[in-house]
């Protein structure tokens, strides 16, 4: 009987030896990547079948990852505050999200910078169920009703409280609802869980096209997001640790390349030759319905990769206002510590 004891410890000693090991074998190569061949950069995309966040998959679709000799692994969760815990976790090596988490990281004592800047403007569009678009006209009526939001403390919920507040509506007048994108979105709007909310292509387009939403609010363009927001939001774009972007600047300025490359080749192409060069299922179905949200969205990304410099204040005055983490301390945030210009300036334009 003893022996039996001694051989079953010794079996799950060794046991728990190997999965410690594949614990640490699997946390160093997260945080490897050096871009050689034998290294795989693991990056997080906030929802990789959201038009706002196209730019990355279309980087793999037409090869440029490759063609710089990286090799990409595209991750996805479905916000942008889960791919953010991914990345301080250490188990991814970027994140595609919102450029506003760096911001509010550094009032957490985290260093993350943006270093490639996908779009000036959010993407975003304030969608309203049909029956009661007549009644909803614009901000000033969000008292009393029920607003969508990816998810509390997202970039969705920061935006929607400032478009109240700037309208009047304090934002105890009215009730945040976590309503996710896509499928959950459309069924909260259809099903009376909100009344309003924010959301992305193609989640806009399917609700817009069956006359079950309306569009109140669209921050897809730059005139859009100026009307909204008095000025640019920058949004989308590649963000990585300070730390990470220093000691693998090689890789990192090949991600670069391979990114504003793509940028370049989506401002040279027509919304249908891009939604063709994107997989099959991204359509849903429905080839036609995703072209147009394609097309909708499409003006929203940059061409260079650059952060415009306005752009990275507005974000911090809305944080600064609405921001938990961020409320009280806009005079300790450096912006300069949160993107960074040096890789795309020097990507090769196409």
């Amino acid at each position: 009987m003893r022996t039996a004891t001694r051989v079953a410890a010794a079996a799950l000693a060794a046991a728990t030896a190997l999965s410690l090991s594949a614990c640490r074998d699997s946390r160093t190569s997260a945080s490897s990547g050096n871009g050689g061949k034998d290294d795989t950069i693991k990056i997080m995309v906030g929802g990789i079948d959201k038009v706002i966040y196209l730019p990355a998959k279309l980087t793999e679709q037409l090869g440029y990852f490759k063609e710089q000799g990286i090799n990409v692994q595209l991750l996805t969760e479905p916000a942008g505050a889960q791919a953010e815990n991914v990345l301080l976790s250490g188990d991814v090596h970027g994140v595609v999200g919102f450029y506003d988490h760096t911001i509010d990281l550094q009032t957490k004592g985290k260093c993350i910078e943006s270093v490639v800047q996908l779009a000036d403007v959010p993407g975003e569009a304030e969608v309203v169920s049909a029956p009661k678009a007549g009644r909803i006209t614009s901000p000033a009526a969000f008292k009393g009703l029920k607003l969508g939001v990816t998810s509390p403390g997202s970039s969705t919920d920061f935006l929607t409280q400032y478009l109240a507040t700037k309208n009047g509506v304090p934002t105890s007048a009215y009730t945040t609802v976590k309503a996710g994108a896509g499928q959950t979105f459309i069924a909260a709007l259809n099903n009376g869980g909100i009344d309003a909310g924010m959301t992305t292509d193609p989640t806009v387009a399917q609700l817009t096209s069956t006359g079950k939403g309306k569009v109140l609010l669209d921050m897809r363009t730059e005139a859009g997001a100026r009307a909204a927001l008095g000025g640019l939001y920058p949004s989308s774009s590649l963000y990585m640790s300070c730390d990470y972007v220093k000691t693998h600047a090689q890789a990192v300025q090949k991600l670069a390349n391979a990114l504003v490359k793509t940028l370049g080749w989506i401002k040279a192409h027509k919304p249908a030759e891009i939604a063709a060069k994107m997989p099959a299922d991204y359509a849903g179905g429905d080839p036609k319905l995703y072209e147009k949200a394609v097309a909708d969205s499409i003006g929203m990304f940059n061409g260079d990769g650059m952060m415009p410099a306005d752009g990275a204040k507005n974000v911090l005055n809305v944080l600064a206002q609405f921001s938990p983490n961020v409320k009280g301390k806009k005079d300790t945030v450096d912006l300069s510590k949160t993107y960074t210009t040096e890789f795309a300036a020097k990507a090769p334009k196409q």
